[in-house]
């Protein structure tokens, strides 16, 4: 596995791209101090090292009527059918992060529902039939309080050790 360095130039741009994705490669290289072409050379080498894992369009769930977002902590009969509980939640739409986590429970899901019907249609009729779902704990969010990217650090310099 190699190592690769942030440096403090790669920091000031993570930062400028989690705030604003489009912001324009000249923008942040006046910001930066250096030119455009190593603005976008530095991105393509974040790119290339796992760093920077692509960007998306965000879309607010209310904007499409989706008004209940509510997290759901399942706990399994099996914890080594792990994966395919996960591979049945990954055919439900309305599941938009799934995370196995430590504690009482074995997973922690967060899903958008259009109302309150529509997410326990989803809980009874699907989630909760999935094989070796044992239960599940139901929270609604009443509001999102806050709502970033990844926090990029200030520090000096910062190393990982890239996947191969």
């Amino acid at each position: 596995m190699a190592i690769y360095h942030i440096d403090p130039t790669d920091q000031k741009i993570l930062s400028f791209l989690v705030k604003n994705a489009r912001m324009p490669f000249l923008e942040i290289a006046r910001e930066c101090g250096v030119s455009g072409a190593a603005i976008h050379q530095r991105v393509k080498r974040l790119e290339a090292n796992g760093v920077i894992t692509g960007s998306r369009l965000l879309v607010k769930p209310q904007a499409l009527g989706l008004n209940v977002c509510a997290f759901i902590s399942i706990s399994l009969s099996e914890a080594d059918k792990y994966l395919e509980v996960v591979a049945s939640l990954k055919k439900i739409p309305e599941i938009v992060e799934c995370h196995f986590v430590t504690g009482k429970y074995a997973l922690l899901v967060k899903m958008y529902c259009l109302n309150n019907d529509h997410l326990m249609e989803v809980l009874l009729r699907t989630i909760q039939k999935i094989p070796y779902i044992q239960a599940t704990d139901t929270m609604i969010s009443l509001d999102e309080a806050i709502d970033r990217q990844v926090w990029v650090k200030d520090y000096k310099s910062t190393s990982f050790t890239k996947a191969e």
